[in-house]
């Protein structure tokens, strides 16, 4: 399941949960912790609750609840939130600040306790958490891992750019932990929302580093990075060829062969692979 964008949006606010499908992400992301005031956090889980158990809610994209930190705020959430058969609309649960793997172990009990069993997209976003990244991402519930700057600046005492040098080194650091467990790796907010440019290039720089997807604090920033996460035309292309390749190297056992002059083996396979999955998220093929 390809993850390009992920769009969070304020939990206290229901005209904006209804409509957040429409947005193009590939992941909705109901948010109860930053983006609620504290005196509003009871009042968010019943809009969230009320917005899910709704029979006429059925987006076509997965849809995620940022809970607050693990602990009792996290149970209140689930509390709050999965009665009413609201839990068969939940496809996942972000965990902030995730610092251990206890944290989720946590968080995880307390989804089975009270019936849920989704995946969980671990946050780190703290000195504590970045380098403990790789035994969070192996803990078996998480599905994701998500790196978080600007907490993590501030965790840190760094001062924000927009090079984004003094948090590269955590951000590469996410991208291997994620990637030596399985799990993808989902990158960080861009919070200018008026430059489009700057997230273009944001985005497309995630691409490189090797991430899954990138999270959107607006509905303007989906399609920009969207379209970052989308495979090339002749990147296409060159995937199809290599499957078709693949066929006949198959049938007559052989384990690498020559596509457009290059030796393809296993890891590019599944670098293919991966471009014909994000291709068919974003309906290219």
């Amino acid at each position: 399941m390809a993850r390009r964008s992920l769009m969070f949006t304020p939990g206290d606010r229901p005209e904006m949960l209804r409509k957040a499908p429409s947005a193009g992400a590939d992941v909705i992301i109901f948010d109860l912790e930053d983006a609620v005031a504290p005196g509003r956090k009871a009042e968010a889980r019943e809009v969230v609750n009320d917005v899910l158990a709704d029979p006429d809610f059925d987006p076509d994209c997965e849809v995620c609840v940022r809970l607050n930190p693990a602990g009792i705020a996290a149970d209140d959430d689930l509390r709050g939130v999965l009665g009413d058969g609201a839990a068969d609309s939940l496809d996942a649960v972000m965990a902030p600040m995730t610092e251990s793997p206890d944290d989720v172990e946590t968080l995880a009990r307390i989804l089975a306790e009270r019936g849920c069993r989704v995946p969980i997209f671990a946050l780190v976003e703290t000195a504590t958490g970045i380098l403990r990244a790789e035994e969070i991402a192996r803990v078996s519930e998480v599905d994701a891992l998500v790196f978080g700057a600007e907490d993590l600046a501030a965790d840190i005492g760094a001062t924000r750019t927009d090079e984004g040098t003094e948090v590269l080194h955590a951000r590469e650091h996410v991208v291997l932990a994620a990637s030596a467990a399985g799990v993808d790796a989902l990158d960080t907010v861009f919070t200018d929302i008026e430059d489009i440019d700057g997230l273009a290039d944001d985005a497309a720089f995630a691409v490189q580093l090797g991430y899954d997807g990138k999270m959107a604090i607006h509905p303007a920033q989906v399609s920009v990075i969207n379209d970052a996460f989308t495979p090339a035309p002749e990147r296409v292309e060159w995937a199809e060829r290599v499957f078709e390749a693949k066929e006949d190297a198959d049938a007559e056992g052989r384990g690498v062969f020559r596509v457009d002059g290059e030796m393809i083996d296993a890891p590019l396979i599944a670098q293919a692979e991966r471009v014909l999955e994000y291709a068919d998220a974003a309906g290219e093929r």
